[in-house]
């Protein structure tokens, strides 16, 4: 009995069979180049990262802020954008956090990542009534969370200035209460 080779089949299954390698080696390339990226913003295993300085204008009132007067204090620091669904939903659970912990040691601070005018951003503070500071964030302000690939975004930061929890999208009221809660607690 003869075997009969099909050359086009196998051919294409080759072709096929490479082009995948092809496509792994190059995702994996370009994973490496974004860890190498973030390589000097990773603190050595066992540190955790410290909440960068900043002092900037904030949008809700265009008063200086410098982000030491939060020293001592348990932060959500929050990235979002105006025209982010789940970022606009999270609004009221931040402000009602605020509300909540602000007289015993917490402040929610928003960074907004909207690009151009802050107009925007002003009109959703007055039309939302914020009660947490807004800041427009800037590049270098993204990169010294880690680089906010996403929004929203949010990091818990303890007393000492670390973060210690980032949180991807939208998070229930009730789990960010109850880790706030432990963060406080903690002294």
């Amino acid at each position: 009995m003869k075997y009969l080779v099909n050359y086009p089949v196998i051919h294409m299954k080759l072709r096929c069979f490479l082009l995948v390698i092809v496509l792994v080696a190059a995702l994996m390339a370009c994973k490496q180049v974004e860890s190498d990226k973030r390589a000097d913003l990773t603190p050595a295993i066992g540190e955790r990262m410290q909440m960068v300085h900043f002092k900037l204008p904030s949008l809700n009132d265009q008063a200086m802020l410098d982000s030491s007067q939060f020293d001592g204090q348990v932060l959500l620091v929050a990235f979002f954008a105006t025209w982010c669904p789940p970022c606009i939903q999270e609004i009221p659970v931040l402000m009602d956090l605020q509300d909540s912990f602000k007289s015993k040691g917490f402040s929610v601070v928003a960074f907004s990542v909207d690009e151009g005018d802050p107009a925007s951003v002003k009109k959703l503070i007055d039309a939302r009534g914020i009660n947490y500071p807004v800041f427009l964030a800037d590049s270098a302000i993204t990169r010294s969370f880690g680089g906010v690939t996403g929004i929203p975004v949010s990091f818990l930061v303890n007393r000492k200035g670390e973060i210690v929890k980032k949180y991807f999208g939208y998070v229930d009221h009730d789990v960010l209460k109850e880790e706030i809660k432990t963060m406080l607690s903690a002294g």
